[in-house]
């Protein structure tokens, strides 16, 4: 525990859960002798109830207390009463007793949580009462009671021991019904070791490993659990725990569902989702389809999932349709409603997968259990969905095939999808095909908008203005908010400028034509400064913009910018979903591009954006330079016209490059012509930290891909090379080191033939570390000594150092361990020295594994949590997981089976650099926990999947492996080679 527990009015605070402690004002107070500290606590656990001095003797001494204890029992109270406020500690009835309240004592407060919690879980509110054990369980510092003497203290340690164990036996069961299975097995395991005959333990463990998968483990956990009660007690295991096991082995799909609160869609503090865009205030018309949505909805709860599909051409108002009926229908879906565009009539419609991961999130599932794939990610869906009424809305559906993994199956659920397209091959759904408003509805939603007043006045021209705009919605809604905007304006002058057939006509009348007029009336009537910003900043890829970045590509000044894009918000062109950050429909967006072809000069629109590539390349190099102080890259990348903006540390930059991802990656995928390739490909290498991270890893291994071939048909070989290396970042953090081998090896010879001094170190440390992880020590010393020398012959003291931690792994390969040890210090030196978070963390990580290999666990330790730290604050979950395998090695060597097991479990959790390669390595270190723990059953099945991914890898010798598996009589290769060197 950091500090006192704060609460009540008292200035005393007090703990017991750890080492007995008391602070006053704040203040830590002396607490006194091991005796003197006995007395508190008996006193405090009274709760203000008086204990006589014969209950304290026997509390202190038991059955043999000294001559003088009496007179040690009031010295003891004395000295208490002084360190205390004065009327704290009371003399009564022949005894003490001590007045403060219970908020004061860190016991107390755990107990009101721990209760509080009860209650909730009895509620159904699963998330908030998990929240509140967890309040109570960090309140623990350690023992209980920590050091205290005599038999009152041995028994309140016992007893709280146990309540602190009944309290994390109740927080994973939490965690089971909340669907945190991949975090339970990590605790789980390091309990189920500790208190290795608690078979409730066991039987959590069991069912948090079917629930990720794990179904051999799991089994596996059953057979170690029979065999140790046998040996250890002589009695079979408990029925509950047999259950499982044959249900497990027949593959009972009711052990797929997470208790009740499996289903709480979303954080305890936010309640269930509301996710439904706010309907418009002056809803018109649709009566007919409104009223049969709602019937449909109102099903929910029988044998079938109901389904909607809304079809119709661009603007006919299928998405307010399908709101309006959404939010009339909550009633049905008390447990939340979720909403996502799928962005169907773009280019680049969104992915079912992504669309599950969010989802997901906001139902409340952890990142590290949400699966890689569609399907796994579609049936853990369903799964969190199951016993709960949830309306999913689906908007802008491009076809049947992106929209049926997102469908929910629970019976009590629903779905609303709307797209341009009919769903016919959706299975169960109703197919509602819309059509555009009839005359009246065209003209009371016109009404609506602009006011009875100023219709009445002129109705013939205002249906003059409904006819003009097909009577599609959105086109009526449009020329309803200009005029409602223009006081001065009748609903004649609005008419009249309708009437022009050499801008309407064709384009009202042809289908989807009828959207395009639409929003050409809303275009034709902006300023010119504000056409052009419309125009231009559709020309940007990626999911929304930033003002910044949309100021650039402009070539205005922020504050300009803002004023237009404001405006083309105000007439609907525009949307924002935060401050600073802008998008279009992606009918919109299409528009503004055709209007971009039409009336913007080809000269024009590619100086747009290369503006916009100038600020990114900019800003990212900055970021780049911030982040990697020391580092010589940004010098050596390409000019900009740009400055990029400024970031006051390294956390700001990070974040920056974090939010701005997509839209990175994206103006790279859309400037590799047009004499923008160097600088796009430049953009890759200063964005490198993107295909770490994780998050976006594919995208821009998919980028970087795109590249490379632009580089190649254009025949730049400057780019070519920096373009192969991006390629080797990609395969590397993939594990895959032949092709990362020859990506890195043909960079090099691009990098000579240009005198690319950046590329020949990047190459040259590269080709050492992919020879390193395959086990070709000398060449991968020599790339590696060149590389240091190459990064010093250009400044590079970043690139320098780290290239001396990678020559330090790969002397920890070939047992020359002081030399490594002495190489990573080195780096780690000259790292702090320039502030680096991120770079150093690697070079402590690398220190770490040094000396763990010279048996100084207690140092390495220490190197491998200062490395976990920086890998967290920089966001580099891979590495994350990385440092906890190698913390787990480390508490191998040490003689801590169940801590290694603990942090091989959370290296399986988040993920690894390396792929599977790296994962059989945590398979095998997770093997040998449990087999040191006397969990065979389990470590076989470790082994056994770590056999698989090796094989399957084809990874060159190694000895491990071949040694482990031979002790279970498994006849194999060697094992999987890995690297994890800092790049």
């Amino acid at each position: 525990m950091a500090g006192p527990v704060r609460g009540g009015g008292d200035d005393l605070r007090f703990s017991l859960l750890g080492p007995v402690r008391a602070w006053r004002g704040g203040k830590a107070l002396p607490p006194g002798s091991p005796q003197q500290r006995t007395v508190l606590t008996v006193l405090l656990l009274r709760e203000g109830r008086t204990a006589t001095v014969s209950e304290l003797i026997d509390a202190l001494w038991g059955e043999d207390p000294p001559l003088q204890a009496r007179a040690t029992i009031r010295t003891y109270a004395s000295r208490l009463r002084k360190l205390l406020t004065p009327d704290a500690l009371v003399s009564e009835a022949g005894g003490y007793a001590l007045r403060v309240g219970r908020s004061c004592v860190d016991l107390a407060v755990a107990e009101v949580a721990a209760a509080e919690a009860e209650r909730l879980r009895a509620a159904g509110e699963p998330h908030r009462a998990r929240a509140l054990l967890d309040t109570a369980l960090n309140l623990w510092d350690g023992e209980a009671l920590a050091g205290l003497p005599g038999p009152y203290a041995d028994h309140e340690r016992a007893r709280l021991g146990e309540w602190r164990l009944r309290l994390l036996e109740t927080r994973l069961e939490l965690d089971l019904e909340t669907g945190r299975h991949a975090e339970a097995v990590s605790g789980l395991t390091a309990l189920t070791a500790a208190h290795p005959l608690r078979e409730r333990l066991r039987e959590l463990l069991m069912l948090a490993l079917y629930r990720s998968g794990r179904q051999a483990e799991a089994l596996a956990v059953y057979a170690d659990t029979r065999r140790l009660l046998a040996e250890e007690l002589g009695v079979d295991p408990r029925a509950e725990l047999s259950q499982l096991q044959q249900r497990i082995l027949r593959a009972d799909g009711e052990l797929d569902r997470a208790g009740e609160g499996t289903t709480a869609p979303a954080p305890p503090d936010f309640g269930p989702p509301a996710q439904l865009p706010p309907s418009v205030a002056d809803f018109t018309g649709r009566a007919d389809e409104v009223r049969g949505l709602i019937e449909l909805m109102a099903t929910a709860g029988g044998t079938v999932s109901p389904v909607a599909a809304l079809a119709g051409i661009g603007g006919v108002g299928k998405t307010t349709l399908a709101v309006h009926a959404a939010r009339l229908s909550r009633p049905h879906f008390p447990d939340g409603q979720l909403y996502a565009d799928l962005q169907g009539a773009g280019s680049r419609p969104a992915e079912p997968a992504t669309v599950l991961g969010a989802f997901l999130r906001t139902l409340g599932a952890p990142d590290s259990t949400i699966p890689d794939s569609l399907e796994q990610r579609s049936a853990l869906f369903r799964t969190l969905l199951a016993h709960r009424r949830i309306l999913v809305l689906l908007d802008n559906a491009r076809d049947t095939a992106q929209v049926r993994p997102l469908l929910p199956g629970a019976e009590g659920c629903a779905a609303l999808i709307t797209s341009r397209t009919r769903l016919v091959g959706l299975e169960n759904a109703r197919l509602v095909d819309l059509e555009v408003m009839s005359p009246e509805e065209s003209l009371q939603l016109f009404t609506r908008v602009v006011g009875e007043e100023r219709v009445t006045a002129d109705r013939k021209s205002a249906l003059d203005v409904v006819t003009a705009c097909g009577f599609l919605p959105l086109a009526t809604r449009i020329a309803a908010a200009r005029l409602a905007a223009r006081s001065g304006w009748s609903v004649s002058v609005l008419s009249t400028k309708l009437a022009d057939k050499r801008r309407l006509l064709d384009e009202l009348h042809a289908g989807d034509l009828g959207v395009k007029a639409t929003f050409e009336l809303g275009y034709a009537q902006l300023e010119p400064a504000q056409a052009r910003a419309f125009r231009l900043v559709a020309l940007a890829d990626g999911p929304d913009i930033s003002l910044p970045a949309a100021a650039a590509l402009l070539g205005l000044a922020p504050q300009d910018a803002e004023d237009l894009l404001e405006a083309l918000i105000d007439s609907s062109l525009l949307w924002s979903s935060v401050p600073g950050r802008y998008g279009y429909h992606d009918l919109v967006r299409l528009y503004a591009r055709t209007c971009a072809e039409r009336d913007e000069r080809e000269a024009a629109a590619l100086a747009a954006r290369s503006r916009l590539l100038d600020f990114y390349l900019a800003t990212a190099a900055r970021a780049y330079a911030v982040e990697r102080s020391g580092d010589r890259l940004p010098d050596h990348l390409e000019a900009t016209a740009h400055e990029g903006l400024p970031f006051a540390d390294r956390r700001e930059a990070v974040d920056w490059l974090h939010t701005e991802a997509q839209c990175v990656l994206a103006c790279v995928g859309q400037s590799t012509a047009d004499g923008l390739l160097k600088r796009a490909v430049d953009l890759l290498w200063a964005a490198k930290n993107l295909a770490e991270w994780g998050a976006h890893s594919a995208q821009y291994a998919t980028v970087a891909r795109v590249a490379w071939d632009a580089a190649g048909a254009a025949g730049d070989i400057r780019a070519l090379g920096r373009a192969h290396t991006a390629l080797t970042t990609v395969e590397l953090m993939a594990g895959r080191y032949g092709e990362a081998g020859e990506h890195a090896r043909r960079a090099a010879l691009l990098a000579a033939e240009t005198e690319d001094i950046a590329l020949v170190y990047a190459a040259g440390n590269d080709r050492g570390i992919i020879a390193l992880a395959q086990h070709r020590h000398a060449e991968s010393e020599r790339f590696l000594r060149q590389a240091v020398e190459d990064a010093g012959a250009y400044g590079n003291e970043s690139g320098q150092a780290m290239s001396l931690c990678n020559l330090a792994q790969g002397y920890l390969t070939m047992d020359r361990v002081d030399e490594a040890i002495e190489l990573a210090r080195k780096g780690v030196d000259m790292l702090s020295a320039h502030g680096l978070t991120l770079r150093t963390a690697n070079a402590r990580y690398t220190l770490g594994n040094a000396l763990t290999r010279a048996g100084r666990h207690a140092e390495a330790l220490e190197e491998h949590l200062s490395a976990l730290h920086g890998f967290a604050v920089n966001r580099q979950r891979l590495w994350e997981g990385t440092t906890h395998f190698r913390i787990a090695q480390t508490h191998l060597g040490a003689g801590r089976p169940a801590a290694a097991a603990h942090h091989a479990e959370q290296a399986l959790a988040i993920g690894c650099i390396g792929g599977d390669r790296i994962r059989a390595g945590v398979l095998l270190a997770l093997g040998r926990a449990l087999h040191s723990l006397g969990q065979e059953d389990r470590a076989r099945a470790c082994w056994g999947e770590a056999l698989t991914l090796h094989k399957a890898s084809e990874a060159p010798g190694g000895q491990e492996v071949l040694e482990l598996t031979a002790l279970l009589g498994i006849g194999i290769g060697a094992d999987a080679g890995v690297t994890d060197a800092g790049r």
